[in-house]
């Protein structure tokens, strides 16, 4: 190293002729520090000099245009991408030509997952770009507020208020007043030995002593006092948008968000349907049902994308919900007969048990668990019925036990029903709803008797309507809210800005069960045959065998019915008579 080290050296800066001087005083190395170094040295100084002030002009030029070494980095990134994208498109070009005969639904049914009602082949392009949510700027938002000072309302003075309580015999102190947007609460703690019984029976002469339109009481759970709730002299309106603006709507953790609205004291106040998990919601007409359920409605709309939350919409009415016709969100088409309700209701339960043998194959519990494993999501399934009433009147006992084994099982599989109806009465809303919709909201009904019916105790009707509500949660805890409005034309707005992003992707095997059903319904003669012979028999065929036990298991009936039913099959013929082991053969 050492010797080519050297060699390098001389034959870089040794130009001169090496000679050793006869008195001994130099040499090589004085030589060239006499001669070369000096020379050398100005020359590497010219040199840097240049070098550095280069150097410092490139250097402010960079300050000046506020360089970054990331920005140049992801420029050199898009160029290398264009010219990777050039020669793949190049390539791409001879590819399609190659393949131009291969099918391209088997390449999808090989790439795409299948879930129970999303194939491969339903992919279409609006599917793959994004989707966007509703801006609340098509939503109203409230103006200042105008709401009088209910502190100058004389039946909100507390001394007042104590007076007439006190000319009924009953003795005690106003401890609190919370005055919201709808109506003022009064915290009223009672003497010692006065029965809460005593006060809640005062109600109607509390409202007709204050000249109010109503007067509710009730206990305060977690407190010693009594809540009297008079209504303000005029009210506040609740707007969606000041609902959906609130951070508690945002969060993650909630996975279906609705706006039920305000408290008394006016704080927001939103529900998560996943957890509820099923609503049911009773109230007379113009009391709010109709407005809630669209405040229900674009809650999800507005969270939710057509990929991860799923419609199925119910209106005998034919009003109410027929203005969401179109939206990508909908499974099928706005249902407007009660017949085809209840198979679409039959529809719902065969792909929740198709949803629970595709979780149990993957080993989650739940359709948040499969979602986590998949990366195109199995979406919730939200069905809304308007009017439970006029289905109920059509097919009670099918409609029942349809939403009962909806109710209890499809929580898991992410289906969730949403029920309303004008009239709570038993036989609408029956012991077995009830037992399975822990989770209630009441509007104004007509008597104590509705009441009790949905709720399970009165004050209900004493609502002031237009919104107001009892919300029971699945605690059992009764929680007074007024509900938000929403205008026609803010849903129309709403529904035209989701249709022009995408048309909806309508599942036909739902339309084809409702339609095969009422077919076979329509084509029964008009004797004294069994209502479901004609479904027995077409189930006979497709499957191919007869028996009664396995009439017992498609149709749900008892073992006289479906025994009747073969009979009168064997009679015309349909079926062999049974052989010595009770086996049949189709004819």
């Amino acid at each position: 190293l050492y010797l080519i080290f050297g060699s390098l050296y001389f034959s870089l800066f040794y130009d001169a002729t090496f000679t050793l001087y006869i008195n001994g005083n130099g040499g090589f190395i004085g030589n060239y520090l006499s001669n070369s170094f000096l020379q050398d040295v100005v020359n590497i100084n010219k040199n840097i000099t240049y070098y550095i002030l280069v150097l410092l002009i490139i250097t402010f030029f960079l300050i000046s245009i506020n360089f970054s070494l990331k920005k140049f980095w992801n420029f050199l990134k898009r160029i290398l991408n264009l010219i990777n994208k050039d020669k793949n498109k190049n390539f791409t070009d001879k590819s399609e030509i190659i393949n131009e005969y291969i099918p391209q639904e088997e390449i999808k049914d090989l790439i795409q997952e299948d879930l129970p009602f999303i194939k491969a082949d339903k992919l279409k392009e609006n599917e793959k770009t994004k989707f966007s949510l509703p801006n609340f700027s098509l939503l109203k938002t409230p103006t200042k507020k105008e709401r009088e000072n209910s502190n100058n309302d004389e039946r909100n003075d507390p001394e007042f208020l104590e007076k007439i309580l006190l000319d009924f015999g009953v003795n005690g102190n106003i401890k609190k007043v919370s005055h919201g947007p709808v109506v003022t609460l009064n915290e009223f703690e009672p003497a010692a030995g006065v029965k809460v019984s005593k006060i809640i029976n005062l109600s109607d002469d509390i409202a007709r002593n204050t000249s109010s339109e109503s007067a509710r009481i009730a206990t305060i759970p977690g407190s010693n006092t009594i809540g009297i709730e008079l209504p303000n002299i005029s009210r506040e309106n609740v707007y969606l948008s000041e609902i959906l603006n609130n951070s508690d709507f945002k969060k993650k953790e909630i996975k279906l968000p609705i706006a039920l609205g305000k408290s008394i004291s006016g704080i927001p106040i939103v529900g998560d349907l996943a957890a509820m998990p099923h609503l049911l919601i009773a109230g007379t007409t113009g009391s709010g049902k109709s407005v809630c359920i669209n405040t229900i409605i674009l809650s999800l709309l507005y969270r939710h994308t057509p990929e991860k939350c799923k419609f199925i919409l119910i209106d005998p009415k034919m009003l109410e919900l027929s203005t969401y016709e179109g939206i990508p969100h909908l499974l099928c088409p706005v249902i407007t007969e009660a017949k085809k309700a209840a198979s679409v209701l039959g529809w719902v339960v065969k792909e929740m048990e198709s949803r629970y043998r595709l979780m149990t194959k993957e080993g989650v519990r739940n359709i948040d668990g499969y979602n986590l494993k998949h990366k195109l999501p199995m979406p919730y399934i939200v069905v809304i019925v308007d009017e439970m009433s006029d289905l109920m009147l059509v097919a009670s006992k099918e409609i029942e036990n349809y939403i009962q084994k909806l109710s209890q099982m499809a929580r898991a599989a992410g289906i969730h029903i949403i029920m309303a109806t004008q009239r709570p009465s038993v036989d609408v809303i029956t012991g077995t709803i009830k037992a399975n919709f822990p989770t209630r909201i009441s509007f104004q009904v007509t008597s104590k008797i509705d009441s009790r019916t949905i709720l399970g105790e009165q004050g209900a009707e004493q609502l002031l309507g237009k919104g107001d509500m009892l919300y029971m949660s699945s605690a059992n805890r009764i929680v007074r809210i007024h509900a938000p409005f929403v205008s026609d034309n803010e849903i129309e707005k709403i529904n035209n800005f989701l249709r022009s992003q995408a048309e909806p992707d309508y599942v036909d095997e739902i339309l084809n069960f409702a339609d095969e059903k009422e077919i076979n319904e329509g084509s029964k003669n008009l004797n004294d045959k069994d209502e479901l012979y004609q479904t027995a028999v077409e189930i006979i065929k497709s499957e191919g065998k007869a028996s009664t036990s396995f009439l017992q298991r498609k149709l749900q009936i008892g073992y006289n019915r479906a025994a009747r039913i073969i009979d009168m099959m064997e009679a015309e013929g349909i079926v062999s008579k049974a052989n010595h082991v009770g086996k049949r053969d189709v004819l």
